[in-house]
């Protein structure tokens, strides 16, 4: 009778095993009922909301399709009926002497009074060694100076979103200019960074990443954690979502107290190797994210929710699926008509 049940007891085990493994990869059942949406979530806009007109200059861009009292609010709407409270505004690259990029006065404040009740944090930064030199103090002195009087110009705009790239794990003189921002900014402004992923374990990984105890130290000096989760080259649906899962719990677990929002995809770039478009995208990364929240009998309170990468790259499609398979169900307001910012 034991010979007999031996292939039976070999096969339960092997489809137990099977079964872990499925269930460590897999992001088990979608999350659709809004529980991780805190209407707190983020978002990348273009340059052309506050670039001023050298910008459109040099790109050859059309100033009307931003600089309108009307468009500004109709994405202010967008935005509100779909969960966003932080905007990070394109004003990239800096100068390679740590001059910011100019924004238009009247521009920002136009923007301003169509965001009221958002958090307004620019994004600066640009390329480390072509545009950012954060280990020269003379850069870091014109970059922090750039940065006040951009604050102090419009006082209702809420901090600044920093992104550098790429930025190596364990850059002492990142800390130095955090440090140095929060030491000049005016009491009460945010210091939101855009951070590095945890490393990739299952292969080399040539961009940078930020191991845990650079995530903890560059946390204590900031206000936002907001890690890009994209361009990992995975090339399954599955393979991204299981890093999705593993990566939100190491960034909120890594990151302290400091509030966490997840960069998560929503653009097709062709060119980028390191972007698969049909596996590395919006729904994807949620499942992941929502995977790996579920593993907690209580949520982070540093869990804030996720950022989208990018504004411009948004077709309706993705915002009625973000509105219905992510936000939350309170019958809150909704932007039926959508314009094309391009």
């Amino acid at each position: 009778m034991r010979r007999r049940q031996r292939p039976f007891l070999l096969l339960l085990g092997i489809a137990a095993i099977a079964g872990s493994v499925w269930y460590a990869w897999s992001s088990g059942r979608p999350v659709t009922d809004g529980r991780y949406d805190f209407r707190a979530n983020g978002i990348w806009i273009q340059h052309g909301w506050l670039g001023d007109d050298s910008w459109f200059d040099r790109n050859k861009r059309e100033m009307t399709l931003f600089r309108d009292d009307a468009r500004v609010r109709e994405l202010a709407d967008l935005f509100a009926g779909h969960g966003i409270r932080d905007v990070f505004p394109h004003l990239c690259p800096c100068t390679s002497d740590g001059r910011i990029a100019l924004a238009d006065a009247i521009q920002t404040e136009r923007f301003l009074d169509g965001f009221s009740g958002f958090r307004v944090l620019p994004w600066i930064g640009g390329v480390l060694g072509e545009h950012c030199f954060p280990e020269s103090s003379a850069w870091r002195g014109t970059f922090v100076s750039s940065v006040v009087a951009l604050l102090v110009s419009h006082p209702r705009l809420a901090g600044i979103h920093l992104n550098i790239e790429p930025l190596p794990d364990g850059s002492e003189a990142f800390l130095v200019l955090l440090d140095e921002l929060r030491q000049a900014m005016p009491t009460g402004k945010i210091i939101s960074v855009a951070a590095f992923p945890p490393p990739l374990i299952s292969r080399s990984y040539s961009k940078a990443y930020w191991a845990k105890p650079y995530y903890g130290q560059v946390a204590q000096r900031s206000d936002q954690i907001v890690p890009m989760m994209y361009d990992t080259a995975e090339p399954t649906a599955g393979s991204y979502r299981h890093l999705m899962r593993v990566w939100s719990v190491q960034a909120l677990d890594w990151s302290g107290r400091t509030p966490v929002l997840f960069g998560v995809p929503a653009y097709d770039d062709s060119c980028e190797k390191d972007h698969l478009a049909q596996t590395e995208n919006l729904r994807n990364a949620i499942a992941g994210i929502h995977a790996g929240l579920k593993t907690y009998p209580v949520l982070p309170e540093n869990y804030s929710g996720v950022a989208i990468y990018c504004e411009w790259e948004m077709d309706r499609s993705e915002w009625d699926w973000f509105r219905t398979d992510f936000g939350k169900k309170q019958g809150e307001p909704f932007v039926t008509e959508i314009t094309d910012n391009n």
